[in-house]
């Protein structure tokens, strides 16, 4: 098995975890951002839209995170990640797409406001507007999570993977968060586990803007 891509990618930080959370073995190599390579022929083969993670297991290739992550969890998991039964395995695949559909494009905005664009080209209405309307579809998941320890119930599924892989940089961006306590509680839960830390929890200065 092997994955395309950069540690620093958050879509490739989904899959990464997921190998690792099924203790399975691939080699990963390097592309996109600062390493390129996405317009080589060899990987233009592979993923014609020119960006990462691209997984190839065995004669499949298959790129589109979310895919990606439902592809390990329904082919190799057991029913670790992908459920144990369909109603398990339903609501694991609703809360990923509500989170890719909703939360995920103001989480991307507020993280381009607060790291990735030099200071000059940040604009706070754009910034305040992605936390406002991140504030919101995070209390949904607060709400989900008050009774409960997971998204689809009371294991890890893969419907987590796509959230969690968001909230290492959720929470140590600098902005003011709302008191969402089921959802701490939730990201503490994930930062208990091995992979979580190992895949997720890891440094994404290389993605600052350089120094003027």
């Amino acid at each position: 098995m092997r994955l395309w891509g950069r540690k620093t990618s958050v879509n490739v930080q989904k899959v990464l975890w997921a190998l690792e959370e099924l203790g399975l073995d691939y080699d990963q190599r390097d592309a996109g951002g600062a390493f390129g390579g996405l317009d080589t022929q060899e990987y233009l083969a592979l993923n014609p839209t020119r960006k990462v993670p691209t997984l190839q297991d065995g004669e499949l290739v298959i790129w589109e995170s979310n895919a990606v992550v439902r592809h390990l969890a329904r082919e190799h998991g057991g029913g670790v990640l992908a459920g144990s039964d369909p109603a398990e395995t339903a609501r694991a695949d609703m809360w990923m797409e509500w989170f890719q559909n909703n939360p995920y494009p103001h989480f991307i905005a507020l993280f381009y406001q607060l790291v990735r664009l030099p200071e000059a080209e940040r604009d706070a209405a754009t910034r305040d507007q992605a936390i406002a309307a991140l504030s919101g579809h995070f209390a949904v998941l607060d709400q989900r999570l008050s009774d409960q320890p997971f998204l689809a119930g009371d294991r890890l599924t893969m419907g987590d993977i796509p959230v969690g892989a968001a909230l290492y940089r959720y929470y140590s961006m600098p902005f003011d968060r709302p008191d969402l306590p089921a959802l701490a509680a939730y990201y503490q839960r994930l930062s208990q586990r091995q992979a979580y830390r190992d895949t997720v929890m890891t440094s994404y200065d290389s993605l600052r803007p350089a120094a003027a």
